[in-house]
């Protein structure tokens, strides 16, 4: 305790404060024997009038000899302040460490939140070099595995943006990067030299560096890269705490940047089996036109249950081989199924001619595999016979073919057989038929005529709705037809949710006339 009169005059000092304040005595200035802010604090109080705190109770905190302490003031009627001073030192190094901790915390919940929300691998690395140039360190390298000895390299320096460069480099010019990018634990700042850093690490017009870490970035089962952490001469060395903290953050930054790799791994491999899976672009073959259109139940898909293709024949004369079918269920599973199906029609391809046989021996394949689910298929083999295009159809399971004539009469073919997958033996029977030109056959699934919608949303499209709008197609091109029904199919749903959609259309080409030269000889027709 201390006791300062109104005049900033020693008063009294117990025993406990010659040890703390050893030039204080009774009869001393308060001024030569206490630090700046006590006697500031002092005169405020000693001093006459209002004061903007309240006298006593006011706590006041300061350093003394290198320790911080508390001031807890009374004042005395005669004017007088008793100073209680209490040393705080280690609640104030807490208090301090419960500061940064919550700050670092903060900084490591905001890190891992901005670097997952891109699964974006050059935007990870953007984001972590900034954000360790901001935050700890005066520049920061964020280094992704090599390829051989090229490193793609992102910097960034404080307060500007990160720039990505590829850089060959000796991996062991710089110690603990080639471990840091294998995945080992990181060696201690004070190993490495800063002035045997090569040129590529050096940012430009960054200056002398003074301290160096260099920390792996772990993934997942597989390391993510390296961060390297950069400081400037005038800025204070990495202590064995920042070290550590630079380990934290980085183990966040490598798991955003593992799952963005990843994420690109997956997509690109999605999209590739995606491409294979997708129904072909049909055109015309052998003088016989091919129009087909998809579209799968949800649409953020691309693929689903519904699936069709066209093989050319594969020898002269034969008829090219359609394909249409529809799997049980929707969405991937389903597509799995019918990339499963389409590859075994391609190895059965030398036996196009003989339907029956091809959905018999499908049959077994499908029945021999893991998978529970079923099929419905119609084959038809179409070959171009002078102006004519000749069909053969077999149906196992799905809805028959409708044949729109000239006239607009629509037919539904005389085939039908039973489900592919379902039971050891199958049966089905072939029917044919012959397209005169501008005259088409249509092969469709179930995902057209059992869409519901309409003005009350609950009614099928349904066979004969589909057969009206076909009548109505008479003469069309196979382009024109199948748009036409994904149209209507469009207009009748609205927004309601459906089942995959495929309709295939094949088409006798119209004939053209051509005029009689100089009015004698026989006109002409060409496909």
């Amino acid at each position: 305790m201390l006791v300062a009169d109104a005049q900033g005059v020693v008063v009294r000092c117990n025993d406990a404060a010659g040890p703390l304040l050893p030039a204080a005595a009774p009869g001393t200035s308060l001024v030569d024997v206490a630090p700046a802010w006590l006697c500031a604090a002092h005169t405020r109080l000693a001093s006459p009038g209002p004061h903007p705190v309240p006298e006593t109770g006011q706590t006041l905190r300061g350093d003394i000899g290198g320790r911080h302490f508390e001031a807890h003031p009374t004042v005395r009627g005669d004017g007088s302040v008793a100073w209680w001073l209490v040393d705080d030192t280690g609640h104030q190094l807490a208090r301090e460490a419960l500061r940064r901790e919550r700050e670092r915390s903060a900084f490591l919940a905001k890190a891992s939140n901005v670097l997952l929300a891109s699964l974006n691998l050059g935007r990870c690395m953007d984001g972590t070099a900034h954000m360790a140039a901001e935050n700890l360190a005066d520049a920061a390298l964020v280094i992704a595995p090599a390829r051989g000895q090229r490193l793609p390299v992102v910097t960034c320096v404080r307060g500007g943006a990160p720039a990505t460069t590829t850089v060959t480099v000796d991996l062991d010019e710089v110690p603990g990067l080639a471990e840091a990018l294998r995945g080992f634990p990181p060696v201690p700042s004070r190993w490495i030299d800063p002035a045997t850093a090569p040129g590529w690490m050096m940012p430009e017009r960054f200056g002398p560096v003074g301290s160096i870490v260099i920390t792996p970035l772990p993934g997942h089962g597989v390391p993510a890269g390296a961060l390297i952490l950069l400081r400037a001469t005038e800025t204070a060395a990495f202590s064995d705490e920042e070290e550590a903290f630079a380990r934290l953050f980085a183990a966040r930054a490598g798991a955003a940047m593992s799952a963005a790799r990843l994420y690109a791994e997956q997509s690109t491999v999605s999209d590739m089996l995606m491409r294979e899976l997708l129904p072909p672009d049909l055109h015309q073959i052998s003088g016989v036109d091919f129009a087909g259109g998809y579209r799968p139940s949800a649409d953020h898909e691309r693929i689903g249950g519904d699936f069709y293709d066209v093989h050319p024949a594969t020898v002269e004369g034969a008829g090219a081989l359609v394909s249409l079918g529809d799997v049980c269920g929707k969405g991937l599973e389903a597509a799995v199924l019918t990339g499963k199906i389409r590859n075994t029609l391609h190895a059965l391809l030398p036996l196009a001619d003989d339907h029956q046989r091809m959905l018999s021996l499908l049959n077994t394949a499908l029945l021999s595999s893991h998978h529970t689910r079923f099929a419905t298929m119609v084959l038809a083999s179409a070959v171009r016979r002078g102006s004519a295009v000749d069909l053969k159809l077999t149906s196992g399971g799905h809805p028959s073919p409708l044949i729109v004539r000239a006239d607009g009469t629509v037919e539904e073919a005389d085939t039908h057989g039973t489900l592919i997958g379902a039971i050891p033996n199958v049966s089905a029977t072939t029917t044919t038929a012959s397209l005169a030109p501008g005259e088409s056959c249509v092969l469709y699934t179930d995902g057209i005529t059992e869409a519901k919608g309409g003005p009350m949303g609950d009614d099928l499209f349904g066979d004969e709705r589909l057969k009206r709008a076909l009548a109505g197609c008479a003469g069309m091109p196979a382009e024109g037809i199948v748009e036409h029904v994904q149209m209507l199919a469009a207009q009748w749903l609205g927004n309601r949710p459906h089942d995959d959609m495929a309709v295939v259309v094949i088409s006798a080409p119209r004939t053209h006339h051509l005029s009689a030269v100089n009015g004698h000889t026989r006109g002409r027709f060409t496909a």
